[in-house]
């Protein structure tokens, strides 16, 4: 096997520069120019967050940040010094920042082309009334579905068709 076939796809951003603060004001500013509203920011280790509301949806985007232990080790499976370590996984935040911006990017320019609506754009992370988003609430029935063979009923709750 050819060495250059076996390395895994270079991932988007893989060596970027930017602060992840400026792709965070990049993502705001995109955001603000297709008419968001109330833009938030924020997290913790495991997760950053970004919300707002666009076309009277509230949307809230959960970005999963890496650990740094996972980087304790370089792709040749050599120990990294602390310094090392640190680089690597500052750079792996850099990088998820600016993938996140790059999937954003397209959703609001889709909705302006006609392409597809808020809804569709965002629908995995519209926030519904119970304030899980939509694909947070979707993801376990398309997980049932999928392992019982059928739909899941399209208003929870009400008794089966041939009961009714």
């Amino acid at each position: 096997m050819n060495t250059r076939e076996a390395r895994p796809p270079r991932r988007y951003a893989e060596w970027t520069e930017v602060a992840q603060e400026q792709s965070q004001q990049e993502l705001e500013k995109l955001l603000r120019r297709y008419g968001a509203t109330e833009y938030a920011r924020g997290g913790r280790e495991s997760h950053a967050l970004v919300g707002f509301v666009i076309g009277g949806r509230q949307i809230r985007i959960l970005l999963p940040l890496p650990e740094e232990r996972q980087f304790r080790f370089d792709p040749a499976g050599r120990r990294r010094a602390a310094k090392q370590l640190s680089a690597a996984w500052e750079q792996e935040i850099r990088r998820r920042w600016r993938a996140l911006l790059l999937v954003v990017k397209a959703k609001p320019e889709a909705v302006a082309s006609e392409i597809s609506t808020i809804e569709e754009a965002f629908l995995p992370w519209v926030v519904l009334p119970n304030g899980q988003t939509m694909g947070e609430w979707a993801a376990p029935q398309i997980a049932r579905a999928y392992e019982q063979g059928q739909l899941p009923e399209l208003l929870p709750g009400l008794p089966p068709a041939e009961e009714r």
